[in-house]
């Protein structure tokens, strides 16, 4: 099976984030109302949960009318002071969702479940291995041109994922890299310089394996495009694929095991530190 949809565009600002697209609105519409409905329950007034949260009148109230994503943090804390039992907990991988673009929300949750991820990269780095300056470059250069608020709503929500580094236990991550993205100067040289020096501390993670394809080889297993491979914990694979804002989930079995094939099955050769240094 194949699932593929259309990148859409939203909106962000101060106080919060907005959902991305039309179904993490209704996502946060939902949320909200739940929310609102907990707070009636409790005799609460919104000044009264403004305070206890530490927000605005107005940031509450856009909570509640689904305009703006509250942090995880946020979600547990009302759940608390509410006295609503876990309800409101239960929305929180939901909410998380709605932060990113449709077309990537369910590659989103695929990493939090990942045990192994095989990510072969070309033209752009995985987002998973970009520093915030190297991401802020390649979303500037979107056309039609991204709103300053998404460019900040996707910053976050990439870096975000990268929490995938730090989590026990800790999954296998494996990139191949073509060797053109080490010398390709997005936003700049300085943000290369900065970016290949973040590759080489991701590198020596004991659960990060980065291999670096050689412009010299004859051939290659993204000939069709980047891809990347997430095995979960019941073995299931899925593989994801993105261009030009389309996306696809593929969740067959066969395609899966065939894709994982391709990712091993290539010829790699030298040392990627030294060829990252080299670039460097």
């Amino acid at each position: 099976m194949t699932e593929q949809v259309t990148e859409s565009r939203g909106s962000d600002s101060e106080g919060g984030r907005r959902p991305e697209d039309g179904a993490g609105r209704s996502v946060m519409i939902a949320f909200g109302q739940t929310l609102k409905t907990l707070r009636i329950r409790a005799g609460m007034e919104r000044e009264e949960l403004a305070k206890l949260l530490g927000y605005s009148v107005s940031t509450i109230a856009s909570f509640e009318q689904g305009r703006r994503i509250p942090s995880p943090e946020t979600i547990d804390r009302a759940d608390e002071v509410l006295g609503a039992g876990g309800l409101l907990r239960l929305w929180k991988e939901q909410v998380e969702r709605a932060q990113y673009p449709g077309f990537f929300q369910g590659m989103a949750g695929l990493e939090k479940e990942a045990v192994e991820l095989l990510s072969y990269n070309l033209p752009v780095l995985n987002g998973l291995l970009q520093t915030e300056k190297y991401m802020r470059a390649l979303l500037t250069m979107r056309r039609p041109a991204l709103d300053e608020e998404i460019i900040e709503q996707r910053v976050t929500a990439r870096l975000a994922r990268q929490n995938i580094f730090d989590r026990r236990p800790t999954p296998l991550l494996s990139f191949v890299l073509d060797e053109s993205i080490l010398h390709r100067p997005y936003g700049g040289r300085n943000v290369l310089r900065e970016q290949l020096e973040h590759l080489l501390l991701i590198g020596q993670k004991r659960s990060v394996e980065i291999q670096v394809m050689p412009l010299e080889s004859e051939e290659s297993a993204g000939v069709d495009g980047p891809f990347t491979v997430i095995t979960r914990k019941d073995g299931k694979k899925f593989v994801y694929t993105e261009v030009q804002g389309v996306s696809s989930l593929q969740t067959e079995a066969e395609q899966g095991v065939q894709a994982a094939a391709r990712y091993w099955d290539h010829p790699i050769t030298g040392s990627p530190s030294t060829r990252v240094d080299e670039a460097h």
